[in-house]
């Protein structure tokens, strides 16, 4: 592990930038909303790729089938039909779900319950969901009562069938989904035999190859700050998928307390501690994207813990009193630039 006092840090963790996409003619850009967020690709061109407007139409219908199977916010969705089920019921569901949800059954172990994609009575309950934010803080009661209902073991996959063994049983895949969507576009783009993209969703990451003129795509994470962009790192990815997660920007406060969309499955409550923010590199921009959530809620040193078990290069921020620590996992240093 590696740590260095950042004293000029500001508050929590931004966006990621781009940095030095190369010759704009040379390489096709795309942009657009999706997931209640926004998306940039960047593709090196060849002679493969059909035009930018059969591309974009083709990334689009991907990113909207995703959306028509994980989000909780469509009521016809894959998972919304399935969180209505009642108990005992089963629904026929599509690789890509069967995929994540099968994720998230393996990443709750990894991460010892810190990754639990039956969270969503808890994030409903604390207004990060589809429901409104409460009107009133919720009662421990009331907290015990929704976190029991959370229960990774109360719906089972085989093959491409999901049964829900839990009555009050409500999945929630926020924490994968976004991730599973990088990945979707650029499996689209592998297609095409691209020598090099970038692609991003709303800060996550994947990146492929080179840029045309031979360069690496460079990656510049911001400073934790809420008063514009300043560069903290640039990193190289290589050939890999990167993902943040951070505490800094959907909150809400209630008199004088600020509250975290960032839930902890093992308590009930939204998160209390120094990590203000994570920086996973990983093959998988879905797992980047899981492992990012479930380091939020763990804290730094038991995220470094789980870096080294899992080899996985990370970087942590976290707030000492007004200012700012970076840590590295061992495994993070290759990607620095």
């Amino acid at each position: 592990m590696i740590k260095i006092s950042m004293k000029t840090l500001a508050v929590f963790f931004g966006l990621l930038i781009l940095v030095g996409c190369g010759t704009e003619d040379k390489i096709v850009s795309l942009s657009g909303n999706t997931m209640g967020t926004t998306y940039h690709i960047k593709v090196v061109r060849n002679e493969r790729l059909p035009t930018t407007q059969l591309l974009q139409a083709e990334i689009d219908i991907a990113l909207e089938l995703v959306n028509d199977q994980m989000s909780t916010y469509r009521p016809k969705s894959e998972l919304s039909r399935f969180n209505q089920l009642g108990v005992n019921q089963r629904l026929k569901v599509s690789a890509d779900t069967a995929k994540v949800l099968n994720e998230g059954l393996r990443l709750y172990d990894t991460t010892q319950g810190a990754l639990d994609i039956t969270l969503g009575p808890l994030v409903n309950l604390w207004g990060f969901g589809p429901d409104k934010r409460p009107t009133a803080i919720p009662s421990a009661e009331t907290i015990a009562e929704m976190k029991a209902k959370s229960d990774i073991h109360g719906f089972s996959v085989k093959d491409l069938t999901v049964t829900k063994l839990s009555p009050d049983l409500y999945i929630d895949l926020s924490s994968l989904a976004k991730g599973y969507g990088v990945d979707k576009i650029a499996a689209l783009l592998n297609k095409y035999q691209v020598e090099g993209y970038l692609v991003e969703i709303g800060g996550e990451i994947s990146v492929k190859g080179v840029k045309n003129d031979g360069s690496p795509w460079r990656v510049a994470v911001e400073k934790p700050s809420s008063q514009g962009a300043a560069i903290q790192q640039v990193i190289e990815p290589g050939n890999m998928a990167l993902a943040t997660s951070g505490d800094y920007r959907i909150y809400y406060e209630e008199n004088g307390e600020r509250f975290s969309h960032l839930i902890d499955p093992r308590s009930g409550y939204p998160i209390k501690h120094k990590l203000a923010s994570v920086t996973v590199l990983h093959p998988s921009s879905m797992t980047a994207d899981a492992y990012a959530t479930a380091m939020m809620v763990l804290g730094t040193e038991e995220s470094l813990a789980l870096a080294e078990r899992e080899k996985l290069p990370v970087m942590l921020i976290e707030k000492d009193d007004d200012d700012y620590d970076v840590f590295y996992s061992e495994s993070f240093a290759p990607y620095i630039r």
